[in-house]
């Protein structure tokens, strides 16, 4: 069962007992990320994310490190485009040592001008080693150009330009816009022993907002876009993105099914077209993002440079038949039991768990039993589905190629 404490400062903090294991997971949850940053931030959120880790005002980073080897714990983060995660998972009888040296980490972060320098060079690997992956970049060179000039394409990870006029000052001013208490949700997932929220509630539940929590979107339109880049590669890579949908859409599971069918599984059509029948792709998939205002649905294939006429031109056949012919019975029955089968199979590690219920609470406010989402997701109809593809798939798309040589398009 889910429970939550909503403190005094606003600060919500998710439970949920699961007592037959022996771990406890636990994650911070900020609803920062980087479409919320200004054009000279791009990039400062992740780079926050990493800072967290450099030191505190007790903990030097190769102490958080070790304190976290010693109890045989793990400590990681992640930034998306609309939250940023600090998450650890321990056994349960360190799971207070675990919470407080998070926050000692979320509060006392020294932020030293020397550890910002050091920090900045590992950020740049990072973002040459995204540059040298042609697959990666070229969904970044998608984003980029289909949300020209909103914060939704911007990268993560920010720009070397960025990233090079990062200060202390910029970090605490940022994180006084953003890190407050009603940004913040705390989830815990595990055997959560006697008096350890009560605890946690001790160690977040009191500090106050310097500044009133910032949040203001600009909702983007994807702009129909075709974009080619010529590298030193292998393959060339494509991606095509339609408009989605947002993560509170009321048709938001006929979403989720149509993108299984489409190209989420080793049975899609995709897969089983251009793939198995055709040999023109060792990678081929779809995926679906959705946001608090927004979606996207995008189709990516990996072919040789000979074959990206052919692959193209096979995935917007497959795209055609859908609009045109829709699906089977078979299909979205097959969908749906997949889709069932795999939230409950992902939901079997306490992390899983604390990272459902944390996103849950920080972008819906709300909480769904398994047997709920089931449920709605037996509730698609193959109309719901067919008509839904005829409403993205209507749309010029967005497209993005990566080439080692010019080819005939």
């Amino acid at each position: 069962m889910i429970k939550k404490i909503t403190c005094n400062n606003g600060l919500r903090i998710i439970s949920e007992d699961i007592s037959h294991v022996r771990s406890v997971a636990v994650g911070i949850w900020v609803q920062a990320g980087s479409r919320y940053e200004l054009p000279q931030e791009n990039g400062l959120t992740h780079f926050i994310e990493h800072m967290l880790f450099k030191g505190t005002a007790t903990r030097s980073a190769k102490q958080i490190a070790e304190e976290f080897d010693r109890i045989g714990g793990n400590i990681n983060a992640f930034t998306s485009k609309e939250n940023t995660c600090y998450y650890a998972k321990v056994l349960d009888h360190h799971a207070k040592h675990a919470v407080e040296i998070l926050a000692d980490m979320f509060f006392n972060s020294l932020f030293d001008p020397n550890e910002i320098e050091k920090e900045r060079l590992v950020v740049l690997e990072e973002i040459n080693m995204v540059e040298d992956t042609p697959d990666d970049i070229v969904h970044e060179y998608l984003w980029r150009e289909m949300y020209e000039n909103n914060p939704l394409g911007s990268p993560i990870l920010g720009t070397e330009e960025t990233l090079n006029s990062f200060t202390k000052e910029m970090i605490l001013s940022y994180m006084e816009r953003h890190y407050t208490p009603d940004n913040v949700v705390i989830s815990v997932a595990g055997n959560i022993q006697e008096g350890f929220l009560e605890y946690i509630e001790s160690l977040f539940g009191q500090y106050k907002s310097v500044k009133k929590p910032v949040k203001s979107l600009e909702t983007p339109a994807i702009k129909p876009i075709y974009t080619e880049n010529f590298r030193e590669t292998e393959q060339a890579h494509i991606c095509i993105a339609y408009p989605g949908l947002s993560i509170n859409a009321d048709n938001i599971y006929s979403l989720v099914v149509l993108n299984n069918i489409l190209g989420g599984s080793m049975s899609s059509r995709l897969f089983q077209e251009i793939r198995e029948d055709k040999g023109l792709a060792y990678s081929i998939y779809s995926y679906h993002s959705s946001y608090e205002d927004t979606g996207v649905v995008v189709v990516y294939g990996g072919t040789s440079s000979n074959q990206l006429n052919e692959l193209k031109t096979s995935i917007f056949d497959s795209i055609e038949n859908v609009m045109n012919k829709g699906f089977t019975e078979t299909e979205i029955l097959n969908s749906k039991e997949q889709l069932k089968g795999n939230l409950l199979l992902s939901l079997e590690s306490t992390n899983a768990r604390m990272s459902r219920n944390g996103k849950n609470e920080l972008l819906y406010g709300k909480h769904r039993t398994l047997d709920e989402v089931s449920e709605t997701i037996d509730e698609v109809t193959l109309e719901s589905v067919v008509d839904l593809a005829k409403e993205i798939f209507s749309h010029k798309p967005a497209i993005s190629i990566i080439m080692p040589k010019k080819v005939d398009l």
